[in-house]
């Protein structure tokens, strides 16, 4: 059970069976609505429940679904709605393995920790035929650099983009492609015009699937702590993670492909601050252009000895 704005990622787990959609601000808001939801789950009629998520509603429904094994953290004073209450792990445990942890305290065995989406066939032959108009073909050496972010202190500065993206085109003749959402196109030409290069601006030219295949296509992805950069991980892509006021121990990508992390030590709280009012985004500013070029030239000669191999 997820609420929409989860519902298109969930539909790439090749684990996940079926997803009840939960529209907690929109038709499920009201009474009636929360009553279909209800009988909804008792259609199914469920073994068990695992809460991961810390709502009363969404506990109270559950149990009103007459679901018999409720399972979940005593947060909010749910224990009243548990039949078994799982004891928070540590407090630095990753994002992933706080969640898992609820599965694991029933008895659940966790076998793999990795995460791992998909893309459809349809999308993929849709990106290559985006690419191959964009001059860019199955042979070249293609990097992804993600510049957006849902907040401003975890984005690197549009300079040290800018001179990444020269660079790479210049030294290792990559191909470099830019997506993002519309709002993002400003941002993304700023970029393109400071590099004095000619990356390929997919802003607003794709939806979430084809994304998805976008960044299965690229040879490594760049980006911040950011929803593309664990897509990118989960569908297998090497990438360049760069962390400031985030920890990469507790949201840092998981994925099936390689990540090189990179994060400075600048003797603040840097380590998890999320001061959204830091004056000067120090943290961020200290990963260097050089840093980043450098860990795409690692993924690059992976890329020569597989081509030559």
């Amino acid at each position: 059970m997820a609420v929409p704005r989860v519902v298109s990622v969930l539909k790439h787990c090749p684990y996940v069976d079926d997803i009840l959609v939960y529209d907690e601000r929109g038709g499920h808001r009201w009474p009636w609505g929360k009553f279909q939801i209800v009988r909804s789950l008792r259609r199914y009629r469920f073994d068990a429940a695992f809460l991961l998520h810390r709502s009363w509603t969404r506990a109270f429904l559950v149990y009103l679904a007459g679901i018999r094994q409720r399972i979940g953290y005593d947060l909010k004073d749910l224990g009243r709605l548990l039949t078994h209450k799982v004891e928070l792990p540590a407090s630095d445990a990753h994002r992933s393995d706080y969640y898992l942890h609820i599965l694991e305290s029933y008895g659940v065995r966790v076998k793999d920790r990795t995460t791992e989406l998909s893309c459809g066939n349809e999308e993929r032959v849709q990106i290559a035929n985006f690419l191959s108009l964009k001059g860019i073909e199955k042979d070249d050496f293609l990097v992804v650099v993600n510049a957006g972010g849902n907040w401003d202190l975890k984005r690197w500065p549009r300079d040290y983009f800018a001179f990444l993206i020269e660079r790479v085109m210049r030294d290792m003749k990559a191909k470099v492609v830019i997506p993002g959402a519309e709002k993002d196109r400003q941002l993304a030409e700023d970029i393109r015009d400071r590099s004095g290069a000619d990356p390929v601006l997919a802003v607003g030219k794709t939806n979430l699937e084809q994304l998805f295949a976008l960044m299965e296509r690229a040879d490594v992805v760049v980006s911040a702590d950011s929803g593309p950069l664990h897509i990118a991980s989960s569908v297998g892509t090497d990438t360049v993670g760069i962390f400031g006021p985030t920890r990469p121990e507790i949201t840092g990508p998981r994925g099936w492909g390689e990540t090189i992390v990179l994060q400075k030590d600048i003797r603040c709280n840097h380590r998890a601050c999320y001061q959204l009012d830091c004056p000067d985004n120090r943290c961020m500013k200290a990963v260097t252009a050089d840093d980043v070029v450098e860990a795409v030239g690692t993924f690059y000669k992976k890329w020569q000895k597989n081509k030559n191999s």
